[in-house]
């Protein structure tokens, strides 16, 4: 597996790594430490990186999720538009052209939709260097089933669109809960230590997670190169590679860590939208899932979707809000087991526009002692080696 690919094997896949390349290949404009940084407030993008020409007014920390978003909606890696371990020059004419295209895609929006982000960058390319300007012909797998729920994402803000016949959201979501097992037996777990393997391509290595009530959870990956540990506190998230420094969490992948890291989720479910909306049915890997979209006051939209038949969860889509649109990041749940009074799932798989992993869980242990010190961040290196950033 190459080093890209441990990358993405890592908890929050290519958020980290594409951390890590912004880090060491455009640089902070000023020599401050993070801890005058910290005390000054938070950073524009320009303040924090070199020959910032475009997103200048964003946070320092959406940048990132930012090229993120162009990197999955081109199909293409960072070297398409950036001269490698020096981020900051313009050698490449895609990264003028990137600006332009983000100018004009404000401009589209300002001018035509009242400033609200409508057109993105994959409105246009769907994955492709070239926008898509030919629709493509229908084939068997493309076609949608009569009352099919396949409205696009941005429909979920739809407070208007018409809600079809079925059970409503509320019914869903406590049918849910019972299939777990009910509330009492959620409340009785106060801990949960797992053991199995991580599967990324055609490599599989161990892991190990461990989670206690309230909110904290801490993975570890055991690659031949070293622990890949992705963890939250409760209040912080923080990632950590072999070899590189440990970055913290921000934006929507606190967000996500805190709903992974919630031992009660099913119980809490409810309580996270201000409004929930049963929105049809799809097919998840062969089955019928009802699904529902969850509005949450200042986040993104939740789409999860409830197996037919059981009642369980099997797929959940969160979204990560950057500068440019949206990102998903869609978890299947599967192999639903008994452990510790309630049913969980062995095995989850983990999609990205940036890649995918399958975790297998292999061992459960329940309300088991978990010393805090399994979600403390580490202190910072002496020295980073920079020279592994990919």
């Amino acid at each position: 597996m190459t080093g890209r690919n441990w990358l993405l094997v890592a908890g929050a896949a290519a958020v980290f790594a594409v951390s890590a390349m912004v880090a060491d290949g455009v640089g902070a404009q000023s020599g401050a430490s993070p801890q005058a940084a910290n005390a000054a407030g938070p950073k524009t993008a320009v303040q924090q990186f070199k020959n910032i020409q475009v997103l200048k007014d964003i946070p320092a920390d959406q940048l990132v999720p930012a090229m993120q978003f162009i990197s999955a909606s081109l199909g293409v890696e960072c070297e398409f538009c950036h001269v490698q371990g020096a981020f900051e020059k313009d050698d490449k004419k895609p990264k003028d052209a990137a600006r332009k295209m983000m100018q004009m895609m404000f401009a589209i929006n300002k001018d035509n939709f009242e400033g609200h982000r409508e057109v993105t960058c994959y409105s246009c390319h769907r994955g492709s260097t070239d926008p898509v300007a030919t629709p493509a012909v229908m084939t068997a797998e493309s076609k949608v089933k009569v009352g099919e729920a396949k409205a696009p994402a941005a429909a979920d803000d739809d407070d208007e669109a018409k809600t079809p016949d079925g059970p409503s959201a509320d019914q869903l979501i406590e049918k849910y809960l019972k299939a777990v097992g009910g509330a009492a037996a959620v409340d009785k777990v106060t801990s949960r230590v797992m053991k199995g393997t991580i599967t990324f391509g055609d490599s599989d290595v161990p892991i190990e997670i461990y989670a206690k009530a309230p909110d904290q959870r801490a993975s570890f990956v055991h690659t031949p190169h070293g622990d890949s540990i992705t963890a939250f506190d409760g209040h912080e998230g923080w990632l950590g590679l072999p070899s590189h420094q440990v970055r913290d969490m921000h934006g929507p992948d606190l967000d996500g860590a805190a709903i992974d890291a919630d031992l009660h989720f099913p119980e809490h479910l409810k309580g996270m939208f201000s409004q929930a909306k049963f929105r049809g049915t799809e097919k998840v890997d062969g089955h019928d899932a009802y699904l529902v979209v969850g509005q949450r006051d200042g986040k993104t939209p939740l789409r999860l979707y409830f197996d037919e038949q059981s009642g369980l969860l099997i797929r959940l889509v969160r979204f990560g809000e950057t500068p440019l649109g949206r990102l998903p990041t869609q978890i299947d749940y599967a192999d639903y087991k008994e452990s510790g009074g309630m049913k969980i799932p062995f095995r989850w798989t983990l999609a990205r526009p940036s890649g995918v992993f399958t975790i297998q869980v292999t061992e459960v242990k329940e309300n088991v002692p978990v010393d805090n010190a399994k979600f403390a961040k580490p202190a910072a290196p002496a020295e980073e080696d920079k020279g592994t950033a990919k």
